[in-house]
């Protein structure tokens, strides 16, 4: 291939892609004008709502629909059996670990969970786009003037690194439920081990505390993400400080 071979793109193509680039500039210019600052107030808001500041854990209890077997036979009794030639051990075989029914999750944290997911895919979009739209946004690479362009690297990385965090939340709670049903499930199981039964309950303070936690880091990320951007709007949108910025 020839060192002076560039690469060919038609017009109608040319076009597509600058009618995406000043379509991602809107949804940039609205995010940052009304969207973020919207988000942050509304999940203020929910951090102030009354099912996000129990606290009396003990409320946070579920209902396991598990029964508890009969207590295992005293010596006194294992006599008394034996002599109308019923041993306990014999006893025992006739007897079975009472069924289970149908076990519920723990409506509280559902709840939760349902306001809080859709925050996390929002947060989520809103940092591909912004991500998207720097990027857009980063000339060509020349020699000299490049401390708008470090800016520029400097925010992504930063957003890299959010991008990560917030990936993170939907893992912690597709692994609370893979957790609270492997306790619930050993409950069931185990009916006479009581402390599979406050596991049980242990992971729905943990994951309560976490769900709040979450919330506080995706109004804080809003938050973060506007001001960096906000304070280095010019360096921003144009990093080699020319006459005409790009596109807003």
């Amino acid at each position: 291939m020839s060192k002076n071979s560039s690469l060919k793109m038609s017009r109608a193509s040319a076009a597509k892609v600058e009618e995406f680039q000043r379509s991602l500039n809107r949804e940039a210019q609205n995010l940052f004008s009304s969207c973020i600052p919207q988000r942050i107030a509304q999940l203020d808001a929910l951090l102030k709502d009354a099912a996000f500041c129990i606290t009396d854990m003990s409320s946070l209890k579920a209902p396991l629909d598990i029964p508890i077997p009969d207590p295992p036979c005293t010596d006194e009794e294992m006599s008394q059996e034996m002599e109308t030639d019923k041993s306990c051990d014999d006893e025992k075989k006739k007897k079975k670990a009472p069924k289970c029914g149908y076990i519920e999750g723990n409506e509280k944290i559902l709840v939760l969970l349902e306001k809080v997911k859709p925050e996390i895919v929002a947060l989520r979009e809103t940092i591909i786009t912004v991500s998207s739209w720097i990027q857009h946004l980063v000339p060509k690479i020349e020699d000299g003037n490049d401390f708008g362009v470090a800016v520029q690297e400097k925010i992504l990385e930063r957003i890299g690194a959010v991008r990560t965090k917030v990936e993170a939340f939907q893992t912690n709670i597709n692994k609370y439920f893979a957790e609270r049903g492997d306790a619930v499930g050993k409950a069931s199981k185990e009916t006479h081990v009581m402390d599979y039964r406050s596991l049980v309950h242990e992971k729905d303070q943990s994951i309560y505390h976490e769900v709040r936690v979450v919330v506080l880091d995706i109004r804080g990320f809003h938050a973060e993400l506007y001001d960096i951007v906000s304070k280095n709007l010019d360096k921003v949108t144009n990093p080699k400080g020319e006459e005409k910025p790009p596109m807003y």
